[in-house]
């Protein structure tokens, strides 16, 4: 297998070993972690395969940034480095998210631990507006594709357009303009190799083994994949019967892993529905006690699914210790949640990347990139919100379904951090570990004074 000298595997170990553990703010402050380590820091990637990855990703149905680190790795080191990438992602949240369910099923939530994430979220809202501007600036090139973005915006931020109809008409969109403009499209794919990125150059000439297409390989990694996601599913039904809480677990979040499209936040409403009114797992209050601990740990927002597993497994434990239920559990969820990730990346990967030089193909993802700046921008003002005020509710008038806070929730601590942290990071470009951990510190000492 053909992988890039330029970066040693036990770099990019370190690499994404850090990238997880700063991953913190939900899908739109993972991509600007990405955004920021990936091009502009290491240059392992050009803007233009990024964006084109990240295009690929929230076609996907699953955690978008959890894919697009497992779509970068695979590129660099083929499979196993598409499985370090994906895996440690996802390992410190999931270590940070599995202690602070144990804690809030044993002792409910926790004052110390929510003040110091205060600070945290607010220093990640700064990394996701810079990183829009970046990518926003680099990604729209045209004044269609500035277009589409803002109707993308508007169309799932204020209607609550399912994200799949906002998809097929960016494509749509971006054909029409690569017939109208071809030269816009054509200036977007020319190769970056020139500029020192490892994957660009690796990849701009013949294709390396891992990153070719064929019949034989698709049906490989299919088998490989789905034996490694439904096979323990099937066991736990044979082994504790259908209606077993490991097996509604491992059912369920299943089948969220193939119709949650549209990222972290598409799947919270079904979750909720799913887990608090039909299973009865948690109460609403909880799964919102969930979120926020989601929302405040490095990792997929999605972790917030490893919470409600845990929650449940925890309160039907059977003739096992509460806790070790709810370890299990926990671990199900997580394994059916994420091994299909593995799969649309791996096995999709090398088509992505073959088309990459059709121009017809390109001008659709041109256009979906431009929705995905949209997309990203809905997710940065959602983060916002949430981390500025306390309660957040949908002013719903016909097809209009617009997120409103209350202005008497407005947090002034963590407007404060979020304000003092975007001068730092726009004005003097202060670095990111510095930026959260500075940004922490605030959160704990506005806590001890009694004003967080």
């Amino acid at each position: 297998m053909t992988e890039a000298p330029s970066v040693p595997f036990a770099t990019a170990l370190r690499t994404w070993t850090r990238i997880g553990l700063e991953s913190f703010g939900g899908p739109a402050g993972q991509i600007a972690v990405m955004h920021r380590v990936l091009v502009d820091e290491k240059r392992w990637i050009s803007e233009e395969r990024f964006l084109h990855a990240l295009s690929y990703c929230m076609l996907l149905p699953g955690p978008e940034a959890q894919q697009l680190a497992t779509y970068v790795g695979w590129l660099l080191h083929g499979t196993r480095g598409g499985l370090a990438a994906g895996l440690l992602f996802v390992i410190p949240g999931a270590l940070v998210m599995f202690t602070l369910s144990s804690l809030y099923a044993a002792f409910g939530t926790v004052p110390f631990v929510a003040a110091l994430f205060v600070g945290v979220k607010s220093a990640v809202l700064a990394l996701v507006l810079e990183a829009l501007v970046r990518i926003g600036r680099r990604a729209l090139k045209h004044r269609v594709h500035v277009a589409i973005a803002a109707a993308a915006f508007v169309a799932i931020f204020a209607f609550g357009v399912p994200f799949p109809a906002i998809v097929a008409t960016a494509a749509g969109l971006g054909l029409w303009l690569a017939r109208l403009f071809p030269a816009t499209v054509a200036s977007e794919a020319r190769p970056a190799s020139g500029g020192g990125h490892a994957v660009d150059a690796l990849l701009d000439g013949a294709l390396p083994q891992h990153a070719q297409a064929s019949a034989g390989r698709a049906l490989r990694v299919a088998a490989t994949w789905l034996t490694l996601w439904l096979v323990p599913v099937a066991t736990l039904a044979i082994a504790f019967g259908r209606h077993h809480v490991f097996t509604e677990i491992a059912v369920l979040f299943s089948k969220l892993a193939v119709v949650t499209f549209g990222g972290a936040y598409a799947v919270l409403a079904y979750v909720a529905q799913q887990a608090v009114a039909t299973q009865g797992w948690l109460s609403a209050g909880q799964m919102l006690d969930g979120l926020g601990l989601a929302e405040t740990t490095p990792g997929p927002l999605i972790l917030v699914l490893q919470f409600v597993a845990y929650l449940a497994a925890y309160r039907d434990p059977g003739t096992l210790a509460p806790w070790l239920a709810g370890a299990i559990g926990s671990a199900i969820a997580l394994w059916v949640t994420f091994a299909p990730c593995f799969l649309w990346i791996f096995l999709g990967g090398p088509y992505i990347e073959r088309v990459r030089g059709n121009a017809a193909l390109r001008g659709a993802l041109s256009g979906i990139t431009a929705a995905v700046v949209g997309v990203v921008a809905n997710l940065a003002v959602w983060f916002s919100l949430h981390v500025v005020f306390g309660t957040v509710r949908p002013l719903r008038a016909g097809w209009l379904a617009l997120p409103v806070p209350e202005p008497a929730t407005l947090a002034p601590a963590a407007l404060a951090i979020a304000v003092a942290a975007a001068i730092a990071a726009f004005r003097f470009h202060v670095g990111m570990f510095a930026l959260l951990a500075g940004s922490a510190v605030a959160g704990l000492a506005l806590h001890a004074a009694g004003l967080a």
